[in-house]
C-alpha cells in the first residue's frame, strides 16, 4: 500500500479521531499529505499535532481549517519556513501552540547521542554496521 493510499484510508478514519499526530518523514509521498481533503475529514474538535516535517501540513489548508471552525486547535513543532515568519497567520490563533521545532528535545537527549556516537565509532572500527543509519533512497 503506497503512503497515498494509507493516508486516504487514515483520513476516513480520522473522523473519529479527537487528536491526529502527524509524525512521518517529508517524502514526495508525504509532501502535502494533510490538506484541505484531510481537514474536511477531520471533526471539528479534532487537534492536530504536528511534529514530523515542514512541508507534510499543507499551511494553508491548515489555516483554512482554523479560520472556518473546522478544527479545534494545533500544535505545531514544524514549518516550511523555519523559523515561521512573524507575519504568518498562525501566530494570531489562540487555540495554536507554536514551538521552535524542538518536539525531540528530552531530558538527556544529549547524552543518549553522544552514547550513539561513541556506539557507532566504536561499531565502525569493528567493521560492524553501524546502527540509526539514514538511507538516502528511502529519504530519511
Amino acid at each position: 500500500m503506497s503512503m497515498r493510499s494509507t493516508a486516504s484510508v487514515t483520513c476516513r478514519r480520522s473522523a473519529r479521531a479527537d487528536f491526529i499526530v502527524c509524525c512521518v518523514p517529508l517524502l514526495e509521498t508525504t509532501r502535502g499529505l494533510v490538506d484541505r481533503q484531510a481537514f474536511a475529514a477531520m471533526k471539528p474538535t479534532a487537534v492536530l499535532i504536528d511534529v514530523s516535517r515542514g512541508g507534510v501540513v499543507e499551511e494553508a489548508a491548515l489555516v483554512e481549517a482554523l479560520e472556518a471552525g473546522r478544527l479545534r486547535g494545533a500544535a505545531l513543532d514544524v514549518f516550511a519556513t523555519e523559523p515561521l515568519p512573524a507575519d504568518h497567520p498562525l501566530w494570531g490563533y489562540d487555540n495554536v501552540i507554536i514551538t521552535p521545532h524542538c518536539s525531540s528535545v528530552y531530558d538527556g537527549w544529549d547524552v543518549k547521542s553522544v552514547r550513539m556516537f561513541a556506539d557507532n565509532l566504536a561499531r565502525y572500527r569493528r567493521g560492524e554496521p553501524l546502527e540509526n543509519v539514514v538511507d538516502p533512497t528511502r529519504g530519511y
